[in-house]
């Protein structure tokens, strides 16, 4: 079998790496001159653990090639697969779906002989139906089915979801198409991984649906953490209490900054789109995307109590601004909000991330990127952890305190333990859980974190 994939981003590149380590023959497709540089040089344009040895052996092995030439790419394919961007539409919340559109007519045009033509990027409902006529005007002799075949993996930990899912999705319109998805999927297959067929539809709204689902969690979790304060509770006993119901369980129930990254913002807004458009308007959706809004923008109010009720002239370390750890992305993350903001007040900032900075460069203005959390933190009236880096977890607090100016850490990950923070004699206040506030010198005491705007 083989498999060209259109698109080297996020998607495209992980697949194409996984499926050529399958032992497929693989093409990756891209117009950008730049990444197919990147590639051809062996070096990986993003962030992914264990992603770059996966993409060096199967160049080596010759099973995955990096190519501008789609026709060529597509007339020796027996299935194509899209991984091309759908990013909001601007001023909208519906997916553009231009490129992937675009992709399917050059597809049309140039496939040779029965060709599966595979939707993997994130699309809503109705793409495979729409892409299929657009490739039949295209190509009125194509001899070809859609299938649509979402992603479910999750940055930081793709090349493990890949190869070890909890799940497949096809979706499909023919026994033909069943067939070949059957047989692209075969490795997983034999390992026991389930394979779920459905329609094309189906399968479209599951991705939604499932990544909707998770930014929904999240938002009950942040708003159930400020609850707690209000009331003297600790988020981390009530989430335990709640996950170690089997029918909730306990993953996404970390309170933090909100949700961010490629997905859930887009997936959300989109979902919310498709649901008006058919006279069904998706009311809790709709409140999970402004809570979390308002969450991004409440950090700062956060931040600003900490360091005595104002941020004028205050210098402040932030730690992490990748949306989470284990990437690079910044998309739609809570620094681009809270940066801006902190600055808008009166505050400088200087920030760290072990692997954001570039990308953070060419997002963020009159910043002072750092070498290391305790650099950052020189000088500072206050440290905020905004990523769960496991760096981070291994601070030595008391080192930090001794070069701050006022010794006060915004944990917005809640990555230390009450006592620890007690014993490092800092200012300590993190999400859901009680403050730790020195008084006079002595020993810190703990006492409820009053939430709220200032």
């Amino acid at each position: 079998m083989k498999i060209t994939v259109i698109g080297a981003g996020y998607v495209g590149l992980v697949s194409a790496a996984c499926f050529s380590d399958f032992g497929y023959e693989v093409t990756c497709v891209d117009r950008d001159p730049r990444k197919l540089a990147l590639l051809e040089s062996g070096k990986i344009p993003i962030y992914e653990q264990g992603l770059e040895p996966i993409v060096a052996a199967n160049r080596a092995a010759g099973r995955l090639v990096f190519t501008d030439r789609l026709k060529d790419a597509v007339a020796q394919a027996d299935v194509v697969l899209i991984a091309v961007g759908t990013p909001t539409r601007e001023g909208e919340d519906a997916a553009d779906l231009s490129f992937v559109y675009a992709a399917g007519e050059e597809i049309a045009k140039a496939m040779q002989g029965f060709t599966v033509i595979v939707t993997k990027s994130t699309v809503p409902v109705g793409t495979a139906a729409k892409l299929r006529e657009i490739m039949s005007r295209a190509r009125p002799d194509g001899d070809f089915e859609v299938a649509s075949n979402p992603e479910f993996m999750r940055e930081g930990s793709a090349v493990e979801d890949f190869l070890r899912p909890d799940r497949v999705v096809v979706g499909v319109g023919s026994e033909r198409a069943e067939k070949v998805m059957s047989q692209l999927y075969r490795p997983l297959t034999a390992k026991n991984v389930p394979l779920l067929v459905t329609s094309c539809e189906a399968a479209e709204i599951i991705k939604y649906a499932a990544n909707t689902f998770l930014a929904t969690r999240i938002a009950f979790v942040n708003q159930l953490a400020d609850l707690c304060e209000k009331v003297g509770a600790d988020i981390e006993d009530v989430a335990r209490g709640m996950g170690l119901d089997k029918r909730i369980g306990l993953q996404f129930l970390s309170p933090g900054p909100g949700f961010g990254g490629s997905c859930f913002p887009k997936d959300t807004r989109a979902l919310v789109h498709t649901a008006r458009q058919q006279g069904h308007p998706f009311s809790i959706v709709e409140n999970v995307i402004a809570a979390n809004e308002q969450r991004k923008v409440a950090l700062a109010d956060r931040i600003q109590q900490a360091v005595g009720g104002t941020l004028a002239g205050k210098r402040i370390a932030l730690l992490g601004i990748a949306f989470k750890a284990e990437t690079d992305d910044i998309r739609d993350a809570a620094a681009l909000t809270v940066i801006p903001e902190l600055q808008r007040r009166g505050a400088s900032v200087a920030a760290f991330d072990p692997v954001a900075m570039d990308n953070g460069r060419q997002s963020l203005d009159a910043v002072q990127w750092c070498a290391d959390a305790y650099s950052a933190a020189i000088g500072a009236d206050a440290a905020v952890i905004l990523t769960e880096w496991n760096v981070f977890r291994g601070l030595d607090l008391k080192r930090m305190a001794r070069d701050m100016r006022q010794p006060v850490l915004v944990d917005f990950r809640n990555l230390f333990p009450i006592a620890d923070a007690k014993a490092s004699g800092m200012a300590y206040h993190s999400i859901g859980r009680p403050s730790v506030v020195p008084k006079g010198g002595q020993k810190a005491d703990v006492i409820p974190f009053k939430s709220g705007a200032v």
